[in-house]
C-alpha cells in the first residue's frame, strides 16, 4: 500500500493527508519526447507553457496508454490537439500507440480539406446567394468551423483510422483496441471528441470564484440506454460477470467473451458486427474568461478519483509542468489506498491549460472551493453534436441531448456513478425484443 501519499486522499468523505506537499517542488526528472510532424510540434511526455503530460503503468503488465500533444496543429498557430488513448486486450498497447501516431495526422487532413472546401465554396457565392454547403461550414460570422464541420471531420478520421486498423498486418487486433478522448483548442473553440470510458473535464470558475468542474463528455458504457439498445439490436448480449456485478460488458452472440467494458472503441473487430462502433461524440464549447483548464485521462484516473478531486489537485499544482504528474500519482495512491487488493490501474493524464493565468496555491484552491455551490453556470456556453443531439431533452450541467432518467448515470452528474440497472443476462432463449423491454423496464 505504500507508507507515504504526497497529497489528500478522500476516502468515504474523509480527507486523509500522508505526506508532506513538497514531494514535487524540486522535481526537474520529467523527460521531453518531442518531434516535429507536419508543421506541428508533437509531444508525447514533458510539458510546455500550456501543457502538462504523465502517464504511469499500473500492476497489470505493459502499460497500454498512450498520450500526445499536438501545438500549432494543422500548421495554425496556436492550435492545440491533444488526445488520451487507452489500450486493451493483448496487444492494447500497440493500438493504442497507432492511434496516438495515425489519428492526429488524419484528423489534420480531414481539417484542412473541410476548411479549404468552406473557402472555395464562400469565395463562388457572394453574399446574397450563399449555399448551403457554406452555412453547413462555417458558423454564423462565417469566420469559424461550424459544429456540423467540425463532427463531419472527427467522424472521416475516426472510421478512416478504424478502417486502416483492421488491416494492419502488425496488429491483431481480432480482440484488442483502444479508447479515445480528444479535444482541438483553435481559440476560443473547445472541440471534444471521445471514443469509450475515458473521460475529459474541464474545471471553471464560479460566481464566487470556487473551482467547478464541467464534464465535458458521456463515459460511453454498454449500460447506457441507447448504448445498449444499438448493441442488442445487433445480436450483441450485455451483462456484468460474476466477479464483477457493476460491470457491464459487450459479449458476442454465441460465445461468453470478450467482455468488453466499453460501447465504443477503435479496434476489437470479434464485436463490431455485434454493435461495437468507432464513431466518437463529438462536443463543442466557446470557452469563457471562466475556464481555467481541462483535463483529459484514462479511466484508471476516474475510477479512483472524482471530477472534483481531479480539478483540485491539478489546481493545486506549485507548477503547471507537473500538473499531470501529481493527478496521476494521486490516483495511483488512491488504487492502492481504496482497492489493496486490485492491482494497480494503468494511468495516463493531460492537462491543458487554457486561461493566462497562474493555477491556485494549494490553499487558496481548497479555500474557493470550500464555498459555493457545485452549480454549472456555463449551460449556453456547451453544444453536443447535432447527429446525436434531441432538441426536446434538458440539459444536465452543460451536456446538451442527454435524457435525464436515461443516460444521468452515464455522466454521473459531476462524479462517477456506481448505482447503474440490472440487466438481464441475454440468452439464445431471449429475443431482443424481450429483452429490451426487460431492460427498459429495470432502469
Amino acid at each position: 500500500m505504500g507508507g507515504c501519499c504526497s497529497h489528500d486522499v478522500s476516502i468515504r468523505g474523509r480527507v486523509e493527508s500522508e505526506v508532506d506537499d513538497g514531494e514535487y517542488e524540486n522535481d526537474h526528472s520529467s523527460t521531453h519526447v518531442t518531434y516535429e510532424r507536419d508543421g506541428s510540434r508533437v509531444m508525447l511526455k514533458g510539458s510546455s507553457m500550456f501543457v502538462s503530460m504523465n502517464s504511469q503503468q499500473g500492476n497489470k503488465g505493459v502499460n497500454q496508454d498512450a498520450m500526445t500533444v499536438w501545438e500549432d496543429f494543422t500548421g495554425e498557430k496556436h492550435m492545440v490537439f491533444c488526445g488520451v488513448f487507452d489500450g486493451h486486450g493483448p496487444l492494447g498497447h500497440k493500438v493504442s500507440q497507432y492511434i496516438r501516431d495515425k489519428l492526429p495526422l488524419k484528423l489534420s487532413e480531414a481539417i484542412k480539406m473541410s476548411q479549404h472546401k468552406a473557402c472555395r465554396f464562400y469565395d463562388a457565392n457572394d453574399s446574397e446567394s450563399e449555399s448551403f454547403y457554406d452555412n453547413d461550414i462555417y458558423d454564423d460570422n462565417n469566420q469559424t468551423m461550424s459544429l456540423a464541420a467540425w463532427e463531419g471531420c472527427f467522424l472521416k478520421s475516426f472510421d478512416e483510422i478504424d478502417e486502416h486498423l483492421a488491416h494492419e498486418i502488425n496488429i491483431d487486433t481480432y480482440c484488442s483496441g483502444s479508447t479515445a478522448v480528444t479535444v482541438i483548442k483553435q481559440g476560443d473553440q473547445l472541440i471534444v471528441g471521445n471514443l469509450g470510458d475515458s473521460r475529459a473535464v474541464l474545471c471553471t470558475r464560479g460566481d464566487r470564484n470556487q473551482l467547478i468542474p464541467v464534464q465535458l463528455t458521456v463515459d460511453l458504457k454498454p449500460d447506457i440506454p441507447s448504448e445498449a439498445s444499438r448493441i442488442m439490436s445487433c445480436e450483441g448480449r450485455i451483462f456484468a460477470g460474476e466477479e464483477e456485478l457493476d460491470v457491464y460488458r459487450i459479449w458476442m452472440p454465441d460465445d461468453d467473451c470478450p467482455g468488453l467494458a466499453m460501447s465504443r472503441a477503435f479496434g476489437d473487430f470479434c464485436l463490431k458486427d455485434y454493435g461495437l462502433i468507432s464513431a466518437p461524440d463529438v462536443f463543442y464549447r466557446k470557452l469563457t474568461k471562466q475556464d481555467q483548464f481541462v483535463v483529459l485521462a484514462s479511466d484508471g484516473v476516474w475510477d479512483v478519483l472524482t471530477n472534483n478531486e481531479v480539478i483540485n489537485i491539478v489546481a493545486s499544482a506549485p507548477r503547471r509542468s507537473i500538473a499531470a504528474k501529481m493527478l496521476v500519482k494521486r490516483a495511483v495512491r488512491a488504487w492502492r489506498y481504496k482497492y489493496p487488493s486490485s492491482k494497480v490501474d494503468d494511468c495516463a493524464a493531460i492537462c491543458l491549460f487554457v486561461d493566462d493565468n497562474p493555477v491556485l496555491s494549494q490553499s487558496q484552491s481548497n479555500k474557493n472551493f470550500s464555498h459555493g455551490s457545485h452549480r454549472n453556470h456555463s449551460k449556453n456556453q456547451f453544444r453536443r453534436s447535432k447527429s446525436t443531439r434531441n432538441e426536446d431533452t434538458e440539459t444536465v450541467d452543460g451536456k446538451v441531448g442527454l435524457e435525464l432518467n436515461q443516460e444521468w448515470k452515464g455522466l454521473g452528474g459531476l462524479v462517477r456513478s456506481n448505482s447503474i440497472s440490472k440487466l438481464p443476462r441475454i440468452t439464445k432463449n431471449m429475443s431482443k425484443h424481450q429483452a429490451s423491454k426487460y431492460y427498459y423496464k429495470g432502469s
